[in-house]
C-alpha cells in the first residue's frame, strides 16, 4: 500500500496524459517510454518548491521525508489509477494486482549509476525527474543510459537528461541495462515500481516499509 500522506489539496497537478497517450513506445534498446516536460513547468516549480532537503545519498520512501504540499500531491498521484492505467495500457500489461513501491533520491554518490538491471521483483520501472537544466546534466553527466549491453556504458540507445519533469518507464527484463556517467552532487528523482507478486517482491515491499520507519525516526 502506499505510503501515508496529508490529505489531497483541491487544485491538483496539471500531468501531461495528452503527451503520454500520443508517442508510441520506442524499442531500442528495449521496450521504453520517454516524456518530456509530463511535469509542465508551473506544477514542476510548485512541487520543486515543497521538496525537503536530502543531504544523504540512497532512497527515501515518502513516509521517511514527510512530504507536503505539490510534492505530497504529486506522489499520491503518481501511485494513483491514472498512470497505472496509462501504463498498462501502453505496453499491454495487466498491472490490476501490482503494489507500488516509490522512492525519492535527492543526491547521487560516486558509487550510483553502475551498469544494472533492476530486480525481477520490479514489474515497471518509472523515473521522474525534477531538476533544472544545468551546465552538468550538458555534460552528459548523470543523464540516464538505455544500454545495448552490460559492459559499455558508450553503447546507448537513449541518453535521458534528468531534467524539468521528464518521465521514463520501462518494463524489466534480463537484459534491460541502464546506468550513467558519474555524478556526484543533488539530483532529485522519483523511482516508481510496479511489483510482481512473489516471494521476492513481497520481501522488497517489508524492506521498503521497514527503511521508511527507521529512517523516519533517524
Amino acid at each position: 500500500m502506499p505510503d501515508s500522506l496529508p490529505p489531497a489539496s483541491t487544485q491538483g497537478l496539471d500531468l501531461d496524459y495528452d503527451a503520454f497517450r500520443r508517442l508510441p513506445v520506442s524499442r531500442d534498446p528495449f521496450a521504453h517510454l520517454v516524456i518530456p516536460h509530463f511535469v509542465p513547468q508551473a506544477s514542476l516549480a510548485a512541487v520543486v518548491a515543497t521538496l525537503p532537503d536530502i543531504p544523504n545519498g540512497g532512497s527515501y520512501p515518502p513516509s521517511a521525508l514527510r512530504l507536503k504540499g505539490a510534492a505530497a500531491e504529486l506522489v499520491r498521484e503518481l501511485e494513483g489509477p491514472r498512470l497505472r492505467d496509462a501504463v498498462a495500457e501502453a505496453f499491454g500489461l495487466d498491472l490490476s494486482d501490482s503494489q507500488t513501491m516509490l522512492t525519492l533520491r535527492g543526491r547521487t554518490r560516486e558509487k550510483d549509476g553502475r551498469i544494472h538491471t533492476d530486480s525481477t521483483a520490479k514489474l515497471v520501472t518509472i523515473l521522474l525527474y525534477l531538476n533544472p537544466l544545468t551546465e552538468a546534466w550538458a555534460k552528459q553527466e548523470g543523464c540516464l543510459r538505455l544500454l545495448r549491453s552490460p559492459t559499455d556504458l558508450e553503447d546507448y540507445a537513449v541518453e535521458v537528461p534528468p531534467v524539468d519533469g521528464t518521465l521514463l518507464i520501462f518494463p524489466n527484463g534480463p537484459t534491460t541495462w541502464h546506468g550513467h556517467k558519474q555524478f556526484v552532487g543533488r539530483r532529485y528523482a522519483i523511482q516508481l515500481n510496479y511489483m510482481a507478486t512473489g516471494a521476492k517482491a513481497r520481501h522488497e515491499l517489508r524492506r521498503h516499509k521497514m527503511s521508511a520507519l527507521l529512517k523516519r525516526f533517524s
